[in-house]
């Protein structure tokens, strides 16, 4: 089978389309005829650290859907032809694995671009916004670099829960295509000076929960943009900005509270084990309609480094797919 390999460096990645073994399933494992991947910026940043020591060669891909062609001898919710989706490393293959726990069905409707596109953000956002976060109807959401993956996943989720969204970009055209979605205030800027326009959108009461998709950059603006008991979720660094000022007299009178939203020292029990739960609550809003999949633009399996390109690039809203070629 044809497969995506990646060596990344501290300066630069290389990209190589292998032949490589098909794998074989595991006791907990489905073997997936993929139809579609989905990219995510983690893996292709630079010093980020997702992919491994620099210099290795790795198999790329993190989530994606596909066809059940094989299941491990313990396997008890999938069979083959059954249309799954979910993480799975190795995902720009044209056959890739996934632990039975990280699986889910595909609802019906959902074309495989689609649902390709759940896994990574959607796990992430509900991470942030619920099990983290503890976001409640009626709360405001301030979503640093909006038109994001996780970005547009964050709106999305915190609406159907109930809150009041307010989003910063710096292209006024991406935040035009986000007010459909539901975003209630957007502030154009590419400058760290978004706080004041929170607190005016508030009547002053600030975000009682920040997602930070940008980095240091937007750190402490994003402290000063928060209210009383406010949670700031930093979900990743695409500016390369890795530290920031923290003014502890607001984080203690304020009782704010801070928290990373990461899975790369997570053991897999540990990444499964919200999998349930964001099934019986999110996946109904998905599969109805209430939650919409927001998908840039789709690539042949062949333009991996076109897609790529297209991220780097910064100017998508929403997911980037890269289409396998067994897809019709």
């Amino acid at each position: 089978m044809q497969s995506y390999w990646m060596q990344m460096t501290d300066t630069a990645t290389a990209l190589e389309l292998r032949e490589t073994a098909m794998p074989q399933p595991g006791a907990q494992q489905l073997l997936l005829r993929m139809r579609a991947a989905a990219l995510n910026r983690g893996e292709f940043v630079v010093g980020h650290g997702l992919h491994g020591q620099a210099g290795s060669w790795k198999a790329i891909g993190g989530e994606g859907a596909g066809e059940v062609v094989a299941v491990g001898a313990e396997v008890t919710r999938f069979k083959p032809g059954d249309r799954v989706m979910g993480r799975c490393a190795g995902a720009f293959s044209e056959f890739a694995l996934i632990d039975e726990a990280e699986a889910m069905g595909v609802p019906a409707g959902l074309s495989w671009d689609e649902a390709a596109s759940v896994a990574m953000t959607f796990l992430v956002a509900f991470d942030m916004l619920v099990l983290q976060g503890r976001l409640e109807a009626g709360d405001w959401v301030l979503v640093n670099g909006v038109s994001s993956g996780v970005g547009v996943a964050s709106l999305q989720l915190a609406k159907v829960l109930g809150a009041k969204v307010i989003g910063t970009s710096g292209s006024a055209d991406k935040l035009a295509l986000l007010r459909p979605l539901g975003l209630d205030v957007a502030i154009c800027s590419r400058s760290p000076d978004f706080a004041a326009a929170v607190l005016e959108a508030t009547g002053q009461q600030g975000a009682d929960l920040v997602v930070n998709t940008v980095g240091g950059t937007v750190f402490a603006e994003n402290i000063r943009a928060m209210a009383f008991e406010g949670r700031l979720a930093t979900v990743g660094y695409v500016d390369g900005v890795v530290r920031a000022e923290l003014d502890l007299a607001a984080l203690h009178a304020r009782r704010l509270t801070l928290f990373g939203v990461s899975n790369k020292q997570r053991t897999k029990a540990q990444r499964a084990a919200a999998v349930p739960r964001f099934v019986a609550e999110v996946l109904p809003h998905i599969a109805a309609g209430r939650i919409r999949l927001q998908i840039d633009q789709v690539f042949d399996f062949a333009r991996l480094a076109d897609a790529k390109a297209r991220m780097e690039a910064g100017g998508h809203v929403g997911k980037i797919v890269l289409r396998m070629p067994a897809a019709a």
